[in-house]
């Protein structure tokens, strides 16, 4: 029988994306205390979403933060993000699971955040994923999410018990922003582009995706565009 006592803890995997971002200041808001994770996995823009995930550490006052360096997925290849052989769409969404998907990305990351909450006794992974609004990613599926968090508990002492918390995962991006902003979010310090660290391409799905979520909240994205 899995022990249901109430622990405060929330292990957090953070991009340094926006989506993350605002998943942790949820559970922030929730009173846990941040237990924040990022991962190095050689993609293209990986210095720039570690400097965010710092800063955004910051301001969350993050106390205890793991960063992992994972070489597997550029050994692995088969995604535009980790392969520079293969490029990075930039006409629009695609059709079905676009290029820039990596295989089995969140089900690795949800299995080592799992592994992070047992040794700190967190009760809780947060993970920012997206649904209806996202680029067609099937490890983004609410019940892959659900299956993960069945799994885990299966695999883990009998008196842990996690939940896998994405709070996310039904919102469009236009309400990810106006839930951000409602939590003062910092959304100056969170990068969503494929292609570049310096200014944002503006065209790749994630950047389109992005945008298109800010216009249609009405409000000016504040990071910088090419």
């Amino acid at each position: 029988m899995k022990n249901n006592s109430k622990r405060k803890k929330a292990v957090c995997v953070m991009s340094g994306g926006m989506d993350s971002t605002l998943s942790a200041y949820m559970m922030q808001s929730e009173e846990y205390e941040i237990i924040a994770v990022h991962f190095n996995y050689d993609q293209r823009t990986q210095k720039k979403e570690l400097e965010c995930f710092h800063n955004i550490c910051e301001t969350l006052d993050v106390k205890e933060k793991y960063v992992l360096d994972l070489d597997f997925f550029k050994q692995l290849g088969a995604s535009a993000l980790t392969d520079k052989n293969i490029e990075v769409p930039t006409a629009g969404v695609e059709e079905g699971v676009p290029v820039t998907y990596v295989p089995f990305r969140n089900g690795i990351f949800l299995s080592m955040a799992a592994a992070i909450a047992e040794k700190e006794g967190a009760s809780v992974i947060s993970i920012g994923v997206v649904q209806e609004d996202s680029s067609g990613y099937p490890d983004c599926r609410e019940s892959y999410i659900q299956s993960m968090q069945n799994a885990i508990n299966l695999g883990t002492k009998d008196e842990t018990d996690i939940t896998i918390n994405m709070p996310l995962v039904h919102l469009l991006k236009s309400q990810i922003v106006e839930k951000s902003l409602e939590l003062s979010v910092p959304l100056e310090l969170t990068w969503s582009c494929y292609k570049s660290e310096d200014k944002a391409c503006g065209v790749c799905d994630s950047c389109r995706l992005r945008l298109n979520g800010f216009e249609k909240a009405g409000v000016k994205d504040p990071i910088e565009y090419e």
